[in-house]
């Protein structure tokens, strides 16, 4: 999947990027801006478009108001993340594991970087993505940055839950919100960005509930066909074991880690949309879909075979069909 850093033709919200470069050339760019909306909106990419604006890229009018070219100088010091004038904070990765929070070890680099002068641009840029996984003693290491604003400095961070931030963060930024995107919108960027007919881009759209990244994520992989076996296991019930069976000799190694939590995400799908369509006797279905969104983290974290836990899901399945034939 294409990380935000190397998207040059995804414009999450014209909108937003208006209200941005606007601010820019009245004079009035703020130095902290926070980034609000749905997971897989397109909120980090708007941050790298933004970055590479106040970094000097050469401005590409056919890639929207933020676009720059991907072969501009800048765009490529951006995409090797080796630009000196941009600090960017996120879960690091150890072991093959990603850490479940930014430290306040990353947080303290920003007083040190933001005490220097842009070396190469006109500003000093932060991208803290995102600044939901900020733990608490980093919060209030950002904090610190924010009371004192840094001159010629800018900071983006993205969030997916405000809500859970300091008030005291929340009150020295400008929010930009990003709204999910509409199905038709969703389908001709799949359509557009991949090899995928109409009829398989406006599927994958309705998989991606109004996110760009899901879709784009969906539309790589083998999601289509995982998600028409999810729906056949949910609406029909027909689950033969030696097709499972089949299915659980996928999930070896690390591809098979990323085929297994796909399956697991569509048959939860599957079973949230069951949910939603028995309304006020879907309790069984919702019950189900509960335990089984827990599912896929909890297999990384000790390590439980991926073949076992789709028996029990699937058995799991079967109880609750049962239960809701009853009622």
């Amino acid at each position: 999947m294409t990380h935000p850093r190397d998207r040059f033709d995804l414009v999450p919200s014209e909108a937003a990027e208006r209200a941005f470069v606007d601010a820019r050339e009245r004079g009035r760019l703020h130095h902290a801006w926070l980034l609000c909306g749905p997971e897989g909106i397109g909120k980090a990419t708007f941050a790298y478009r933004a970055a590479r604006t106040l970094l000097g890229a050469r401005h590409d009018a056919s890639r929207g108001p933020l676009g720059a070219a991907p072969g501009d100088p800048v765009s490529q010091l951006v995409s090797a993340q080796s630009h000196p004038d941009l600090l960017v904070l996120e879960r690091l990765v150890e072991g093959g594991k990603t850490k479940k929070s930014i430290s306040v070890d990353q947080a303290r680099d920003l007083p040190e970087f933001f005490s220097k002068s842009p070396s190469q641009a006109p500003y000093r840029v932060a991208i803290i993505d995102a600044a939901d996984d900020l733990n608490i003693n980093a919060a209030n290491a950002l904090l610190k940055v924010l009371e004192e604003p840094p001159e010629r400095g800018v900071l983006l961070l993205v969030t997916h839950g405000p809500g859970r931030l300091l008030a005291t963060i929340r009150s020295r930024c400008r929010r930009l919100t990003f709204p999910a995107l509409e199905r038709g919108e969703i389908a001709r960027l799949v359509a557009r960005q991949t090899e995928l007919d109409t009829a398989e881009a406006e599927r994958i759209a309705d998989m991606a509930r109004g996110s760009p990244g899901a879709a784009l994520a969906l539309a790589s992989s083998t999601s289509l066909a995982l998600d028409a076996l999810a729906r056949r296991w949910v609406d029909e019930g027909q689950i033969d074991a030696a097709e499972a069976l089949s299915v659980a000799d996928g999930f070896r190694g690390a591809e098979g880690q990323v085929r297994f939590e796909a399956l697991m995400d569509r048959l939860a799908a599957a079973i949230r949309d069951r949910a939603l369509a028995a309304g006020g006797r879907g309790e069984a279905w919702s019950e189900l879909w509960g335990r089984l969104t827990d599912l896929p983290e909890r297999a990384a974290a000790v390590n439980l075979d991926r073949a076992d836990l789709l028996a029990a899901a699937l058995a799991d399945l079967k109880r609750t069909r049962n239960r809701a034939a009853r009622c």
